[in-house]
């Protein structure tokens, strides 16, 4: 079921709110977690991780910068 666009446009907010820091939390404790990997390692695995929050999240943030589709057309268009 898709997601409405007011529940879009809460979701993205708490997710950047909320989740986003979290995952940086997160991933800096994973990093944390190892010795200090070389520079293309610990690159290749910021990379990775900040990529890969953004496939899930793609639902979320898709049109929500654009006018709500279920508004009642206004008069001035």
């Amino acid at each position: 079921m898709a997601m409405s666009y007011k529940a879009r446009r809460r979701w993205s907010l708490v997710v950047l709110l909320i989740g986003i820091p979290a995952y940086i939390i997160a991933v800096i404790f994973t990093l944390s977690l190892f010795d200090r990997p070389s520079f293309l390692v610990e690159l290749l695995i910021y990379v990775g991780f900040g990529v890969l929050w953004a496939f899930p999240m793609k639902a979320v943030f898709k049109g929500v910068g654009q006018a709500d589709p279920d508004a009642p057309p206004s008069e001035n268009d």
